[in-house]
């Protein structure tokens, strides 16, 4: 896997999902936001991570009663204890948030251990507490009922399927107030560094139809003039900017 450095993890934290997924679109990849899932709280911050993965199958009831908890290699437990800093736990529920794929219990130890954040295209019980937590979290609706009820944890850090979406493990995860984008290894520095300029874009075209512009000729945009506005405008952003902003 590239390694993922910390540039380029700020530079995602200062752009949209929205704008990523503009980004990836351009190269052919059109199902890379994860479906029907949702922040859990108020987003303070967004979330940026490589993915490490958790894979649920349908429970079957010989085979997850409560007492398999008292097992220390269960696979949920250990991908909460394995998940490593600065990673994001994703979880593979099925898209059945009709029992938990977690709880605050587990969610705090993650945000203990320093774990960017979690999702999971299920439910996440304790809802609330994990609402008030200052840790990214992701999923699909509230679910009370405990994950054995439903879901059997199977594999660690393995490709999963998460709301319609292949993550590897390793693709990056990039959540803010809209949801939560799976950016391939790979190419990776490249969707940072052409989201930067894209914000730096849209920004422009922001100011001006704030100011009353239309948006013919501008976004896309296509008239020389305006080439020329964005460009004295980039020159005057750069030169208002802090040295260690620069």
């Amino acid at each position: 896997m590239p390694d993922f450095s910390e540039a380029t993890r700020e530079k995602l934290r200062g752009v949209s999902t929205a704008t990523l997924c503009t980004a990836l679109f351009k190269r052919g990849l059109r199902n890379q936001f994860i479906q029907d899932v949702r922040p859990v709280g108020s987003v303070t911050r967004t979330m940026v991570g490589p993915a490490f993965t958790l894979r649920y199958i349908p429970a079957r009831e010989d085979l997850n009663p409560l007492e398999v908890f008292q097992d220390r290699a269960h696979p949920q437990r250990q991908a909460v204890e394995q998940c490593p800093a600065g990673s994001v736990l994703v979880m593979d529920s099925r898209q059945n948030a009709r029992a938990a794929s977690a709880g605050s219990i587990l969610v705090t130890r993650l945000m203990r251990r320093g774990v960017e954040g979690v999702v999971t295209d299920g439910g996440f019980r304790d809802s609330p507490e994990i609402g008030r937590m200052s840790f990214p979290a992701y999923h699909q609706r509230p679910s009370a009922p405990t994950n054995l009820t439903l879901h059997q944890a199977l594999d660690i850090n393995v490709p999963i399927g998460c709301g319609d979406v292949a993550v590897w493990p390793g693709d990056i995860l990039v959540g803010d107030g809209e949801g939560v984008v799976v950016i391939p290894s790979g190419i990776v520095e490249e969707i940072a560094e052409e989201a930067v300029s894209m914000t730096r874009y849209e920004d422009f075209v922001l100011e001006r139809v704030q100011d009353g512009a239309s948006v013919l000729g501008l976004y896309p945009m296509t008239e020389e003039q305006h080439r020329r506005d964005f460009e004295i405008w980039k020159e005057t952003s750069l030169s208002n900017r802090t040295p260690e902003a620069r």
